[in-house]
């Protein structure tokens, strides 16, 4: 393994080729010494091929991990803990370790009790879409995206300082959180409004369909997302998204209330708090990108 702590002498390895992987491919040409990419899907390795994305291609992570200084893992939760597990294996060098999993508790963990030869730590960029797959990756998917960042007790200066010049490379701003912390936010920004995504998709009556427009549209994007994968995300954060479900509950119960009591005075000053909570909140967003 090379010990250079500058991405452009680096040789990176990237394990799962969907959208996030493929996107940070993209992304990461030309930034890096050496780029590898590894799936298990024959059609998207097939594609990945004919983007020219990658110096190496295999199936078989096995055969690109002994060359790789840096290991991002891009599958999804599950396969992301099944990755960790095997790694041992099929890395025999050192290696500094990175995932872009949608949850940090339950990965982290894994991490963490990997040999002392692997430097991990734990990522998540905020950014994607509900349509998955390398043939929806973009290099530009990135750009501007809060990129959380959790270090392990052990993770080295060194591979904080490549963790960040990654981010940066791909145009994201880096944000440290621990994994709790993340996990608990995550529940709020992410993975709570998937859910609303999908109860107002149910919600809607057959015959309304001819009406539907931009508004009903955009807030249910989300509940277009791959099921099975999401299912594993909520499965992995289920105490935080339960109390964000509660938190949910209330305003709900609240606002029902207020229409319930037929004054407009209270339904108009909930909605005003809402749409000043949501501008204050993307401007603290904002502040915290700039940091």
């Amino acid at each position: 393994m090379s010990e250079s702590d500058f991405l452009g002498d680096i040789r990176v390895a990237i394990l799962g080729l969907g959208l996030m992987g493929g996107s940070l491919a993209l992304a990461l040409r030309g930034h890096c010494r050496l780029l590898m990419g590894s799936d298990p899907d024959a059609i998207t390795l097939g594609a990945a091929q004919q983007l020219n994305l990658f110096d190496h291609l295999s199936p078989d992570p096995a055969e690109i991990l002994p060359q790789a200084d840096l290991v991002i893992l891009a599958a999804p939760v599950r396969a992301i803990l099944g990755l960790i597990h095997q790694l041992p294996e099929l890395h025999p060098g050192k290696a500094v370790v990175i995932d872009l999993g949608s949850t940090k508790n339950e990965i982290c963990q894994a991490l963490a009790a990997l040999p002392p030869r692997f430097d991990a730590l734990g990522g998540h960029p905020m950014c994607g879409r509900e349509t998955s797959g390398l043939a929806n990756a973009e290099a530009g998917l990135y750009q501007r995206a809060v990129f959380a960042l959790a270090a392990l007790p052990r993770t080295s200066s060194r591979a904080r300082n490549l963790a960040e010049e990654l981010v940066h490379a791909i145009g994201a701003h880096p944000l440290w959180l621990e994994p709790g912390t993340h996990d608990r936010w995550v529940a709020s920004t992410s993975h709570l409004p998937y859910l609303l995504a999908v109860c107002l998709a149910l919600s809607l009556p057959d015959e309304a369909a001819p009406l539907v427009g931009p508004g009903w549209r955009g807030t249910t994007r989300l509940a277009s997302s791959a099921s099975g994968m999401m299912a594993d995300v909520l499965d992995s954060n289920r105490e935080n998204l339960l109390q964000a479900l509660g938190v949910f509950r209330q305003q709900l119960d609240n606002l029902e209330a207020r229409l319930r009591e037929d004054t407009r005075a209270g339904l108009l000053e909930m909605l005003e708090k809402g749409s000043a909570a949501r501008a204050d909140q993307l401007d603290d967003k904002l502040t915290r990108s700039r940091i």
